[in-house]
């Protein structure tokens, strides 16, 4: 027994020198992807019936593996949606697993769920949601969008209950992100995609589409999703004029900011999101531009009650001791999970170090390179932007180039360990696409991969 420990203190010893190299290392390598074949070539067999051993194991990890990953957040990584979570949430994403706090129930987890709500706290004050409101941090965007739709749905079921069983209806934009699409699967509903006239959603487009339905779907329709900046561009609807016309139809308004509610934070596009302050309920991931780690997502209600109704669970052994301190906030009750880990924990350290004013301004960098890489790309006698930068995104294309030189470009600058940007589609043309969520993303970095484009 002895001996184990000490190997296990050994072990110990070599996790944390990889944690601290690694968190210091502001540009580490840009790994890519190889075949499942290959790697078990290298590796081989790492669950056997008597173990390989943790030295090497990790060793196979830290030499072969994690090299077969692309890490996000490299500053040259671009494509889809980056992260780059600060070095002291990554430290304390230790410190919750080595914690082992299950975060369901007050009763278990009061410490922990009390640093989470105070992080919540934060991101409900920058939605201008009334005081009431509140929240509950999830595994991500697309559980956050689930929770707050079958809250939605139970709401409507509750107010309509001749409806019952109809299947229900929501609508949302095309430029919706694609988890609408399939919590609508999950949850067996319909939706109604708008094709807007603008390149936002507007409350002028939602009266068209609600005007067209028929009686029946009219009937059945119980939310309305707008989304808060979309991923492919970074586009923001027409939150007050949406928010206009859900009151006075009284259907439940969902805002989807999981990239883009980061930006609620930044004095100089806040002016963007009003009319989400009326919205029933938003979508945030702080594991995107909140510089937190892998999963974090949030869920915010205007009524917490309404949540508590369609997801707290019951059971003989779900029985919470009636000890006053075990009494308080249970997260499990207001979204679709049960078993949770403590993911806000990380944000909310991370916060509490660094002090939001250190957030804001990191997030303005975000829309600053975004700006500025705009302002070179219009300088580029190659290059084209095809709409302004938005938020932290950036679309543009090289002149001339088709999508099989967009997949090859990409492709040379990912081999290279140089670059990771990837081409989207804009409108039917292929295109470019930079988002900026690392603030230590620098414009050596913008010209460097401008310069691979000439």
């Amino acid at each position: 027994m002895h001996t184990i420990d000490m190997d296990l203190v050994e072990m110990t010893l070599d996790v944390m020198k990889y944690t601290i190299d690694r968190i210091s290392n502001v540009t580490p390598e840009l790994g890519s992807p190889r075949k499942e074949e290959e790697l078990l070539r290298i590796v081989g067999e790492t669950i056997t019936p008597e173990g390989i051993g943790g030295e090497n194991a990790f060793q196979l990890f830290r030499d072969v593996l994690v090299k077969a990953t692309v890490p996000i957040d490299h500053p040259r990584h671009l494509a889809f949606v980056p992260a780059a979570p600060t070095r002291a949430a990554i430290m304390f994403d230790l410190v919750t697993s080595a914690s082992s706090i299950h975060g369901a129930y007050w009763m278990e987890g009061a410490g922990g769920i009390f640093c989470e709500n105070q992080a919540m706290k934060w991101l409900v004050s920058l939605t201008g949601l009334p005081q009431t409101a509140f929240g509950v941090f999830t595994s991500g965007g697309t559980a956050a969008n689930l929770s707050a739709l079958v809250t939605a749905r139970e709401e409507w079921r509750s107010q309509n209950p001749k409806f019952q069983k109809e299947r229900v209806l929501l609508l949302t934009s095309n430029g919706a992100h694609s988890s609408i699409k399939s919590m609508a699967k999950v949850m067996d509903a319909d939706v109604h995609l708008i094709n807007s006239e603008e390149e936002f959603l507007s409350g002028k487009d939602l009266q068209k589409e609600i005007e067209n339905l028929s009686e029946t779907d009219r009937n059945r329709l119980f939310a309305v999703v707008a989304t808060g900046g979309t991923t492919n561009a970074g586009i923001i609807d027409e939150l007050d004029s949406i928010a206009d016309l859900c009151e006075k139809e009284r259907i439940w308004l969902h805002v989807d900011c999981a990239y883009g509610g980061g930006a609620l934070a930044a004095n100089s596009v806040r002016h963007l999101f009003n009319g989400i302050e009326r919205a029933d309920s938003i979508t945030i991931d702080p594991h995107k531009w909140l510089f937190s780690p892998y999963d974090c997502g949030a869920v915010i209600y205007k009524d917490l009650s309404l949540a508590e109704k369609a997801h707290s669970q019951k059971g003989a052994y779900l029985e919470i001791f009636k000890d006053e301190g075990a009494q308080g906030f249970n997260p499990a009750d207001y979204q679709i999970q049960l078993t949770r880990r403590l993911r806000g924990l990380p944000l909310w350290f991370s916060l509490a170090m660094h002090g939001t004013n250190k957030y804001r301004e990191a997030i303005e960098r975000g829309i600053e390179l975004a700006q500025i890489s705009a302002e070179k790309i219009g300088r580029h006698e190659d290059l084209e932007l095809v709409r302004p930068a938005s938020l932290s995104v950036v679309l543009f294309k090289r002149k001339g180039w088709t999508a099989e030189d967009y997949r090859n470009w990409t492709y040379k600058n990912h081999r290279d360990g140089f670059a990771l940007v990837t081409p989207s589609s804009y409108k039917g043309e292929s295109v470019i696409r930079f988002c900026f969520i690392n603030p230590d993303t620098t414009e050596d970095d913008i010209d460097k991969i401008l310069e691979t484009l000439s």
